[in-house]
């Protein structure tokens, strides 16, 4: 999908349905820099990588919306592809990376560790540039003791990772999650922005921040 100049496009993990994103914009000299956002196993890496050789993209950061196996799977083989680009995931999540207990991936028999290790933390209220737009970091923590949302005021987007979903709301029977904690950033830092913001989840379709405000049965008061 395009907003003027920014490119999103979705990579779908067959396994787990996770939607890993590269984004990508023209920069002053002509050529396409972006990020690789969450991104999953195989072949929904591969297929990443290949769109960006395709694309021309030069990858800067890698960003982690949280730490579970599903949405970190992809980052050693992004980051062998574009050495130079940044690992960016919250404090509290870092630990998750290289432990297969802590990113659940053990429970699936897989026992996940990435070996390259997160070089930016990613902080609630920093802001991040990519080209001319202008990203914040959001706490939505809960689903994970540092979720995390990144969101463009300019493009009118945000990616809320597995804190909010279309119709529904990221899991908090999880260890290190919290219920009350993931409702109250949701509303505090997601539902306050406008009503037309697309919403790029961890999991399903775009949806926006007016549709899920009304109709989003987790949310009503």
């Amino acid at each position: 999908m395009s907003h003027n100049d920014l490119r999103i496009q979705a990579f779908v993990d067959p396994n787990f349905a996770e939607n890993a994103y590269a984004v990508s914009v023209l920069s002053d000299d002509g050529n396409r820099i972006g990020w690789v956002i969450d991104p999953s196993f195989a072949p929904a890496v591969d297929n990443l990588l290949e769109y960006s050789a395709a694309e021309r993209i030069t990858v800067e950061r890698i960003l982690l919306t949280h730490g579970h196996g599903d949405h970190i799977a992809g980052v050693d083989k992004v980051h062998s592809a574009f050495p130079t680009a940044q690992v960016g995931i919250h404090p509290a999540d870092r630990p998750m990376l290289a432990d297969g207990r802590r990113n659940l991936s053990a429970m699936f028999g897989i026992d996940l560790a990435i070996q390259t290790p997160a070089n930016l933390d990613l902080i609630d209220g920093m802001t991040l540039p990519l080209g001319a737009l202008s990203w914040r970091v959001l706490d939505t923590s809960g689903h994970s003791p540092g979720g995390v949302s990144l969101y463009c005021a300019q493009a009118g987007i945000v990616f809320t990772g597995d804190a909010l979903f279309p119709g529904s709301i990221g899991r908090t029977d999880f260890p290190g999650s919290n219920g009350r904690q993931l409702l109250a950033n949701i509303r505090r830092h997601l539902l306050t922005l406008p009503d037309e913001t697309t919403v790029y989840a961890g999991h399903g379709p775009p949806t926006t921040i007016g549709i899920e405000r009304k109709s989003n049965p987790f949310l009503a008061e």
